[in-house]
């Protein structure tokens, strides 16, 4: 039996692929544009995709194909109504990159707060070796301790990082983007009311309808100063044409592993802002330690064999 990886390249070139081969070939291509799919696929009875679609066109030009087995949590990139009506299964995996989003979360914050990229600098440049005493506090850093933290989306990840940021002393809050979500062990609030009083914004929504554009121009201004927005959701629920504004003239401080166009386009205008100190930029790497990505493969082993003794 023929597997086919079309974007291997997506889980980074530290994943082994091994497990597979005990299902069969399996033939990984580092990447797969939109003409190479139908000749990739070729005569492969599964096939395991990231971000390459799988539409009605490619479900047509292959026949064998039994199994499509989606390496991440998101099913957008396949036609599931027509998978259906051929037959073919369509698995996907969830929950494998709760702790490693919920620890790149405290990694952005922890490294705005606390000014860590300006006093590493201020070492490698050399100029500690030229001052004449021990320490060097010429930029202002704060602890979580005591700050009112909210969270846009309780869910599984957002409740990971309620967990931590409680465990760091922070009090709690959040925002509900669905309208239905209760948490009796934190306090809902309007988005609002978190924008003007939250000392540290994170974000851990889906992008939908209701979070398109989420945080924009009035909410930025909304945001007290030295506050700190990080968003580890889905770019597109910051609009980033208000950001670049507002980043320049107010002191806030953003990190972003997501962006509304992936990846980020040449010249993007986030690259050309004024106070680059205030804002990290990560290649959507939240979800990818090298734990997620493990246990992210084995459970789509386990999809394979649950396919099989079908």
């Amino acid at each position: 039996m023929k597997i086919v990886f079309l974007d291997a390249t997506t889980m980074g070139n530290d994943i082994d692929l091994e497990l597979f081969q005990q299902f069969g070939i399996i033939e990984a291509f580092e990447t797969t544009t939109v003409s190479e799919r139908v000749e990739h696929i070729s005569d492969a009875k599964i096939i395991l995709t990231n971000k390459v679609v799988i539409d009605k066109e490619v479900m047509d030009a292959c026949p064998n194909l039994g199994l499509i087995c989606i390496t991440a949590t998101g099913t957008n990139n396949v036609d599931l109504e027509y998978a259906k009506e051929k037959g073919i299964v369509v698995k996907n995996v969830a929950g494998y990159s709760t702790a490693s989003v919920a620890q790149t979360t405290m990694m952005l914050v922890l490294n705005l707060l606390g000014q860590c990229g300006y006093y590493n600098q201020f070492v490698k440049s050399g100029q500690w070796t030229k001052t004449s005493i021990f320490t060097h506090l010429d930029r202002s850093f704060w602890e979580i301790k005591g700050k009112r933290w909210g969270i846009v989306g309780l869910g599984t990840i957002g409740k990971e990082v309620a967990k931590i940021a409680s465990a760091f002393g922070a009090n709690v809050v959040y925002f509900s983007t669905s309208g239905t979500n209760n948490d009796s062990n934190y306090e809902r609030v309007s988005l609002e009311v978190m924008m003007q009083t939250c000392d540290v914004i994170s974000i851990h929504a889906p992008l939908n309808d209701k979070t398109k554009n989420l945080i924009a121009k009035e909410q930025f201004n909304q945001m007290k100063k030295s506050a700190i927005l990080v968003n580890v959701g889905r770019g597109g629920i910051i609009n980033e044409d208000d950001l670049r504004e507002v980043i320049d003239t107010k002191e806030i401080y953003v990190g972003l592993d997501v962006l509304a166009v992936e990846p980020m386009i040449e010249h993007h205008p986030l690259l050309h802002v004024k106070h680059p100190e205030r804002l990290i930029i990560t290649p959507h790497i939240a979800w990818g330690s090298i734990e997620a990505r493990r246990e992210l493969m084995r459970q789509v082993g386990e999809n394979i064999k649950e396919y099989l003794r079908h």
